[in-house]
């Protein structure tokens, strides 16, 4: 039973922990790429000082190899004439110097393949932070008109098929004016008042009501 309560829980941990990254989806997005963006500053920054040694390891290597041909030259005068006093010790500096040359010429080669390595590290990372800002303006947009389109069916109905509802109720409703005429209508003819007004009215009989034809026949004779 335990462990049927603890698979429980964690499904309901993981329910939990993807409705909050759906709700701040958009933070989430824009602290990742921040979070990106300080690592691609960093990588720059590192490419930035390791280039700056290569190019200080160049000098120093192009200054190594010019005192080697100065060397080379000055070995080669001695012996010419004859100057092994001089040509011993220089042979001796030659030596030193094109031993220090063949380890600056490995860190140098070592220096290039970081550089280069580094370099297509930062160009691609800069690549997919273009992409995920697009990415990121594409999910804030859609993110709002999905929220648009919420707020116009919140309650299941949107305002408008409220109102148009409300002016169907207001123009469908009963006329009491016109039910009161009818209820009178009802009521003279269970009187019979109806047909005595008809017949009144067709010329027989009294007259039940005077009329405005009635009126002016006084004022015509």
């Amino acid at each position: 039973m335990f462990a049927t309560l603890k698979t429980l829980f964690a499904g309901a941990n993981a329910r939990a922990e993807e409705n909050l990254r759906d709700t701040f989806a958009l933070d989430l997005i824009a602290q990742k790429i921040r979070e990106g963006e300080a690592g691609l500053n960093a990588a720059k920054a590192t490419l930035a000082a390791l280039i700056q040694r290569q190019r200080m390891e160049q000098t120093q290597r192009d200054a190594l190899h010019k005192r080697i041909a100065d060397m080379t030259a000055r070995i080669e005068q001695a012996v010419a004439q004859e100057r092994m006093d001089l040509a011993q010790p220089a042979a001796e500096a030659l030596a030193r110097m094109e031993t220090e040359a063949e380890s600056r010429k490995q860190l140098l080669d070592r220096l290039d393949a970081k550089v280069l390595r580094l370099r297509m590290a930062v160009e691609s990372a800069h690549r997919r932070l273009q992409d995920l800002r697009l990415g990121q303006v594409q999910a804030r947009a859609i993110r709002h008109e999905r929220a648009a389109t919420a707020r116009l069916h919140s309650t299941g109905a949107s305002p408008l098929d409220e109102a148009q509802d409300l002016i169907a109720r207001v123009t469908s409703e009963e006329d009491p004016i016109e039910r009161s005429d009818i209820l009178a209508e009802i009521n003279r003819d269970l009187t019979g008042d109806s047909l005595t007004d008809r017949m009144s009215a067709a010329g027989i009989g009294t007259p039940t009501r005077i009329t405005a034809e009635a009126v002016l026949a006084r004022f015509t004779k």
